[in-house]
């Protein structure tokens, strides 16, 4: 197979004072970070759906995409083929890992035991460009929510057999994601919500949800799948609600059918502004409550109300972003992956790289920040102070127990007033954090 990327050689760390625009003037895989190397911290991964399978078409109009690697005839040997020039642009690239929908990878057959089988004639490509270049799968899924099967829902249809037949393909993307070593697998719950309450039963809807959960979990220790198993908040679109509308809903549902010890969360930023929040309060809520697993990286258009899968751009979020990640102690099982697609207008290849690179700098000069936010201590000192009246007297009983409103009542009674509030200094951090960029 000829090369899908001709004339592109592997890109470079050049520094910031490169101008070719085929180099990183960030991000140098090398670097050492806080005791780790920048390879290491940002675990970045491309998403095999947006890269080489999303023709960029839109409600308006059809792809405009140049995807040398498609030839359109839908055949496994194309399918085959389309692996061999994705891992071509990871190397080029330099990322260590991918992701990817079963769907993606392999077209679908006229039946469950049809698309089983043309899933693993793929799969031995994969596993044979995994051995050549070193990248990894970061974590694998199932589509549950393109074919028309789907419409209803699939965890949570009201029809039993779409039930059964979802069941039976997390299943097979299980056992595919298990035999390409994954590091993780992810539920997005697309098609899991309603357009109307109208015909829904949202009790019954749900339960069969953390059934189908369950069973996944069981059926994991059943293969031996070691990896994580992710949820992916969203609060709409396609449907009109879906049930994992962000980290906070996610984390109750989690809870109230004991699966909390089973799943953490992938958060994308995306998600979280159609949702009502900013990237950083999921993320926050996440690690608060320790189910931050793995990251979407992506931004959207505030002004548009739809999931518009932009590459991340904005250096405030990546540094924010990048500060909590290091506040938990980095990655384990998850990384960034790029859930982010070229513009309609960027339709040649090249533009592949240059989506890419931005986004790989960007997250860089994210990580060197806020390194050296926690490094400089500026920040968490602030914090520290600002609750110091937790940590002794009055606030420090509070938080271990030892009082309960007639103590206080009694102490606030004898002391008449409360201690006066200081500043938040809001501007002053803002301006500090302006500093570091």
């Amino acid at each position: 197979m000829k090369e899908a990327f001709a004339g592109i050689k592997k890109i470079e760390y050049e520094g910031p004072e490169s101008k070719n625009p085929l180099s990183f003037k960030h991000y140098n895989p090398d670097q050492i970070v806080e005791g780790k190397t920048m390879f290491d911290h940002l675990r970045f991964s491309v998403a095999y759906w947006h890269a080489f399978r999303n023709g960029c078409g839109d409600q308006f109009g059809g792809p405009t995409r140049l995807m040398p690697w498609d030839d359109g005839s839908g055949s496994i040997e194309n399918a085959q083929n389309r692996v061999r020039a994705a891992f071509e642009f990871f190397q080029k690239l330099g990322v260590g890992f991918y992701c990817f929908h079963d769907r993606d990878v392999a077209p679908e057959g006229a039946t469950l035991a049809e698309s089983n089988k043309n899933l693993d004639e793929v799969v031995k490509v994969l596993k044979e460009e995994q051995k050549r270049t070193g990248v990894k799968l970061l974590w694998g899924t199932a589509c549950l929510f393109a074919h028309p099967r789907f419409m209803h829902g699939a965890a949570t249809s009201c029809n039993a057999d779409v039930f059964a037949f979802a069941a039976a393909q997390v299943a097979k993307a299980m056992e595919v994601t298990k035999e390409l070593d994954g590091e993780g697998y992810v539920f997005w719950g697309g098609r899991e919500g309603y357009k109307t309450l109208l015909n829904t039963d949202m009790k019954r809807e749900l339960d069969h949800l953390a059934k189908f959960l369950h069973m996944a979990v069981d059926y994991k220790k059943q293969i031996g799948f070691k990896g994580q198993f992710y949820i992916e908040p969203k609060p709409k679109e396609p449907t009109k609600h879906q049930y994992d509308s962000d980290a906070a809903a996610c984390f109750a549902f989690l809870q109230k059918y004991d699966l909390v010890h089973h799943l953490k969360l992938n958060i994308e930023a995306n998600h979280a502004t159609l949702a009502g929040h900013t990237f950083i309060h999921e993320l926050e809520f996440a690690a608060a409550n320790g189910i931050l697993g793995s990251v979407d990286a992506n931004r959207g258009d505030l002004l548009l109300g739809w999931d518009t899968d932009q590459f991340p751009t904005d250096l405030y979020d990546c540094t924010f972003s990048m500060l909590t990640i290091l506040n938990m102690g980095g990655f384990t099982t998850g990384g960034l992956n790029f859930d982010a697609h070229v513009a309609r207008e960027s339709f040649e290849p090249v533009d592949l790289f240059h989506a890419h690179i931005g986004g790989m700098d960007t997250f860089a000069r994210g990580l060197k920040a806020a390194a050296a936010i926690r490094r400089d201590g500026v920040l968490k000192n602030f914090v520290t102070e600002r609750y110091a009246s937790w940590d002794s007297g009055i606030g420090a009983d509070i938080e271990k127990g030892k009082v309960g409103f007639k103590e206080l009542s009694a102490y606030m009674l004898k002391k008449g007033e409360a201690t006066a509030n200081k500043s938040g200094r809001v501007e002053m951090l803002e301006n500090l954090i302006n500093e570091y960029l």
